[in-house]
């Protein structure tokens, strides 16, 4: 077989699962991101892949983000995630209708010796927090919490981020049932739909990210 012709197939076949995880898992989680990440999945709470933490880490730094909002704090992985990468006087907004899982990272951020004016862990529904935070003032908006929620989400990150801001979406592979047309899941068809809305935004310049369960990006206009 020739080489372009053995080309061809490998673009028409993809990658591979082994492929997929040699990817997520090639940037080395700090020591504190993976504790939290375990904590998550000893709580039952949502635990982000090292692929994506590593993603928000990179995001963070490229923006020099000073300000994050992200729907969904668990047990604090995502928030040390932007931590590493926010400029050093950065705040992290962080809302969560589970009080308890922010108390877990609460105690994450502060073992990292992050002082607490840098960051605002705010219990409750995220929808009726965000009605209450400024337009036009945040970097990034990290969306990461109930998936029939996620338009609505959209619609308020939107407003929520400065020219040049990002919007990140977490699991908008969710499960493997987002890519099935044939999947009618409540869940399935409020990503895809939310997905529609972004790529129709001519607003938006965006990409999906094939890591975790998929981390959907996209800045707003300057």
């Amino acid at each position: 077989m020739s080489s372009s012709r053995s080309s061809k197939n490998s673009a028409r076949d993809g990658l591979d699962s082994r492929s997929l995880s040699y990817a997520d898992d090639l940037i080395p989680a700090v020591e504190a991101v993976r504790t939290a990440r375990e904590q998550a999945v000893l709580s039952g709470a949502p635990a982000l892949s090292n692929g994506a933490c590593a993603t928000l880490t990179m995001l963070a730094r490229a923006l020099d983000a000073q300000a994050v909002v992200e729907i969904g704090t668990s047990t604090g992985a995502s928030g040390l995630a932007f931590f590493a990468g926010m400029n050093e006087r950065g705040v992290l907004t962080s809302i969560d209708a589970q009080a308890q899982w922010q108390v877990q990272a609460r105690q994450a951020f502060i073992a990292e010796r992050i002082p607490t004016r840098r960051f605002r862990l705010i219990p409750g529904s995220p929808l009726d927090v965000l009605n209450n935070l400024r337009d036009g003032a945040y970097d990034i908006v990290f969306i990461n919490g109930d998936k029939l929620e996620y338009a609505e989400y959209l619609d308020q990150a939107l407003r929520l981020l400065r020219p040049g801001g990002l919007v990140i979406l977490n699991e908008v592979l969710w499960r493997n049932k987002v890519a099935d047309p044939s999947d009618e899941e409540d869940e399935a068809l409020i990503i895809r739909e939310t997905l529609t809305a972004a790529v129709e935004n001519e607003g938006l310049t965006s990409a999906l990210l094939p890591v975790g369960e998929g981390l959907f990006v996209a800045v707003t206009a300057r």
